[in-house]
């Protein structure tokens, strides 16, 4: 039964794709896998949800925060983007747990809004994940220079990192998962050493250690260029915390979503928030924003984490850090070729773009959304070669950062319209057995609302006077403002295009994709809640 034009958008009567099939309309499959396995389990869920937000935003970038907000935009900025993390985490995952469709929030906006919303939404945060990648590997190419002193040609370093993510995916799912795993840990166990070393140094540890006294937070170095300043260290934040939409993807191939999920609500804010705000406060201690090696001020670009070890004279330590942060960046680029490509394969699995992008291959991976995206993230990479890399980043990282906001307001908006259907049906989903539901709805959706609002504001200030200037330019405009064109036009013109209709609380698809709790899961969640308090605790920590 092939798929006509006019249910195209209706999700009550639309079922997968069958991508085995020569005939791509054709419909078999169960919309809850499409044809991906369920191979993550929940302690890699756990690990690569904490650890997989720990990559070159922290690393590397938070010295141009620094550099042009100072220390105090830099620690204010990710505290407000830290809340963020907590209201998108408890808003989706209602959805989530009980619909765990790889697609996410793309399958939730078409299901429960608008299929125009969708495809807007998807379109974006595909080129927002492979910019990403592209970004990754201009990060690549300046933490190798930092023992190669640009004696090979960036192109080289390109390559290599191009070639080393498709080695990744021409791989199992499960060689993907592991590698996610082992670097997350590498990454919190490096981070966890130079929150410690971190701590000494500003007492003054090391051969050249000197005792800081808060003079970075003193005679207005806490807050250089106003506003400007803060919300260009907002908007970077974003850009270093922002993929927590990944769990979310993780859930559709997750064994057990309802015990995974639950957990990484409750544990990642807490465990981001402690591991962003210590470090960026010890950096905006350790590190004057003046310091000529921070990113962007200089030919020589360097992490904030190595030059604060560095500047106290210890010898070895900036050079494991450095090997980590190579790992941190192939983890983040693996990520983001994750995401994009099941970005892809969701809009195509939906009806959005055309079925053939969906089809999937016996190991379960979306070969066809994989090609794609690759084709785009080359683009982006070797477009490094053709002007400075810290330029290129810029514009990739507004672009990522615009994409990772907007989502953050199709899944607010998709909230209300989830439980206004939830009402309008009274669908007993959150009176079943181990139901999760958000204990202070509407509260994190109203906040992302706000948050979201007030970036979308940020960016439209630095558009027309960024940092440095005082006039409007066409440069910058569309520097900070590209993304959010792209996605209310892509909207707009699909909307028109296609005639798209808001969706009817009364009449929208509750069921498709629905997963109930299977015996094994029940089994779990018994026993688990009947644990003593002191185990379940220790199992969080």
């Amino acid at each position: 039964m092939s798929q006509s034009k006019d249910t195209k958008h209706g999700l009550a009567t639309q079922s997968p794709v069958d991508t085995n099939s020569d005939n791509f309309g054709e419909v078999t499959a169960l919309q809850n896998d499409a044809g991906f396995h369920r191979t993550f389990t929940p302690r890699q869920i756990h690990v690569i949800s904490l650890g997989g937000q720990i990559g070159a935003g922290l690393f590397i970038s938070t010295g141009s925060n620094l550099r042009d907000g100072g220390a105090g935009s830099l620690f204010l900025g990710f505290a407000v983007v830290c809340s963020c993390v907590w209201a998108v985490l408890n808003t989706v995952s209602e959805m989530t747990i009980a619909f765990p469709t790889s697609g996410n929030f793309i399958d939730y906006a078409d299901r429960f809004v608008d299929p125009a919303l969708a495809f807007a939404a998807g379109f974006s945060m595909w080129i927002g994940w492979t910019a990403i990648i592209a970004s990754e590997a201009t990060f690549f190419s300046v933490i190798i220079n930092y023992w190669a002193k640009y004696s090979v040609h960036e192109a080289v370093w390109l390559t290599i990192f191009l070639l080393l993510m498709f080695l990744i995916f021409s791989l199992p799912n499960a060689v993907f998962g592991w590698f996610e795993y082992v670097t997350a840990i590498m990454k919190i166990t490096v981070l966890i050493l130079f929150i410690i070393v971190g701590i000494a140094l500003v007492f003054g540890a090391g051969p050249q250690g000197t005792i800081h006294h808060g003079e970075n937070w003193q005679d207005g170095k806490a807050f250089l260029n106003e506003f400007k300043g803060f919300g260009n260290s907002v908007l970077l934040a974003i850009l270093a915390i922002g993929d927590n939409t990944f769990t979310g993807f993780l859930a559709g191939e997750s064994k057990s979503p309802r015990f995974s999920v639950a957990h990484a609500v409750f544990l990642i804010p807490i465990r981001v928030s402690v591991f962003y705000l210590v470090s960026v406060a010890l950096i905006g201690i350790l590190i004057s924003p003046t310091n000529e090696s921070l990113l962007g001020s200089s030919g020589v670009a360097a992490s904030p984490f190595v030059i604060a070890i560095n500047q106290a004279g210890i010898k070895g330590l900036p050079d494991l850090l450095n090997v980590v942060i190579i790992f941190a960046v192939a983890a983040i680029a693996a990520e983001s070729f994750f995401i994009a490509s099941r970005i892809l394969q969701s809009m195509a699995h939906q009806g959005l773009i055309h079925p053939w992008v969906a089809k999937v291959d016996s190991r379960g991976r979306p070969r066809v959304s994989l090609a794609i995206t690759s084709v785009l993230c080359i683009t982006l990479t070797y477009i490094n070669l053709s002007g400075e890399g810290v330029t290129v980043f810029n514009w990739l990282a507004q672009i990522a950062s615009t994409g990772y906001f907007m989502v953050w307001l199709v899944i607010a908006i998709t909230s209300f319209r989830f439980r206004a259907a939830l009402r309008a049906q009274s669908d007993p989903l959150f009176t079943e057995i181990y139901a999760w539901k958000c204990a202070i709805w509407p509260v994190p959706p109203v906040w992302l609302l706000t948050c979201c609002c007030f970036y979308i504001g940020t960016s439209l200030y630095l558009a027309l006077y960024p940092i440095g200037s005082n006039s409007p330019t066409a440069y910058y405009f569309f520097q900070y403002m590209f993304g959010t064109i792209l996605i209310v036009f892509s909207a707009i013109a699909y909307k028109l295009i296609y005639r798209t209709k808001l969706r009817d609380p009364r009449m929208v698809d509750l069921q498709t994709g629905r997963r109930p709790l299977g015996v094994e899961e029940i089994k779990e969640l018994d026993e688990y809640a009947n644990m003593p308090r002191w185990r379940k605790f220790v199992s969080f920590v």
